[in-house]
């Protein structure tokens, strides 16, 4: 709804070999046993571990770098992410909030903290779904950023979602690297460390931003503490493709919107779709598909309201979502 996020905005929103197979089929439980203890051990990795590093990603033919650095202290997490390439931008999550630093702007924008891991908290449902809908395999072993890693595809069963190939640390099972594949086996995201060290002591230092918390001659933008208000909307998808459930439902208020705008997310353990509604009179988004990368957005009208519905998901899976939303 705020355009389409680079895909640091995204880090754990889902990170690719086509399949369209018109019968799914049940994966052996032990593979798919296999599939989840990798997940999980990714997960603990991205939450637990000190390192500093830069990442490079590449959306289509955009390739852009930040610094990153992410320590433990007194069992929270702390992270700062530093821009490389294009205008400066330092993003600074800490205890509560969120902080973001344009300097050319003199602006600071705060957001409620929302710490987003490389993979989502798994229900019982949505492990199911991963061993129904995606074929995992371990395909070898390679090297990231100098380091040993464990090279992992999850392949899809059918032709609504993408592929993922991930390359893990083999000592920690940190995420190294990941590329999004779409329907036609071409990679059209990625991302991966170029260095990185681990381990490293929590130095404060390391997550502490460049200016005051508070730059005297700057403006400072505060964001709703309670962005998401989770309530039923009335609002409901009559057509969820296979294995997608819905995972969170209520209103939010965005930015430069007069009105809250219902928001509903559906997953199926790998990656999310976020479906937003909102009257036709106040929004901003042309009908029609667009895309980047792997995240294709689509919005279509309903009666009087505007229905955009944006995943890392090929177009026929957000097309079938926006156009059988309905209000009960």
């Amino acid at each position: 709804m705020r355009g389409i996020p680079p895909a640091l905005a995204r880090r754990a929103a889902s990170w690719l070999a086509p399949a369209a197979l018109a019968v799914v089929l049940a994966a052996p439980a032990a593979h798919a046993e296999d599939a989840m203890q990798w997940l999980l051990r990714a997960a603990a990795a991205a939450r637990s571990m000190n390192y500093v590093g830069t990442i490079v990603y590449q959306i289509g033919t955009h390739v852009e770098s930040s610094r990153i650095a992410h320590i433990i202290d007194g069992g929270r997490q702390f992270e700062k992410l530093t821009n490389l390439d294009g205008p400066a931008r330092e993003l600074i999550r800490t205890r509560g909030e969120v902080r973001c630093y344009y300097p050319d702007a003199k602006l600071v924008r705060v957001e409620p903290r929302t710490f987003r891991n490389v993979f989502p908290s798994l229900s019982g449902e949505q492990r199911d779904t991963l061993s129904r809908y995606y074929d995992f395999e371990v395909v070898g072993d390679d090297r990231v950023s100098g380091r040993p890693a464990e090279v992992v595809v999850f392949r899809p069963r059918d032709g609504l979602r993408y592929g993922h190939r991930f390359w893990s640390d083999s000592e920690t099972g940190l995420l190294l690297k990941a590329r999004v594949v779409n329907e036609a086996g071409a990679g059209v995201e990625q991302f991966a460390f170029t260095d990185i060290k681990l381990g490293i002591p929590a130095d404060p230092a390391l997550v502490a931003p460049s200016w005051p918390v508070t730059p005297p001659d700057w403006r400072v933008i505060e964001g709703t503490p309670h962005d998401l208000a989770v309530e039923d909307t009335g609002w409901v998808v009559t057509r969820v493709p296979p294995g997608f459930s819905k995972i969170m439902e209520g209103y939010r208020k965005l930015h430069g919107r007069p009105d809250p705008v219902a928001h509903l997310v559906y997953s199926d353990g790998l990656v999310s779709v976020s479906v937003f509604v909102e009257p036709a009179a106040s929004a901003r988004a042309p009908a029609g598909l667009v895309h980047q990368g792997g995240l294709n957005v689509y919005s279509v009208r309903r009666g009087d309201h505007l229905v955009t519905v944006m995943g890392e998901t090929p177009g026929a899976t957000v097309r079938q979502i926006a156009n059988s939303v309905e209000h009960r």
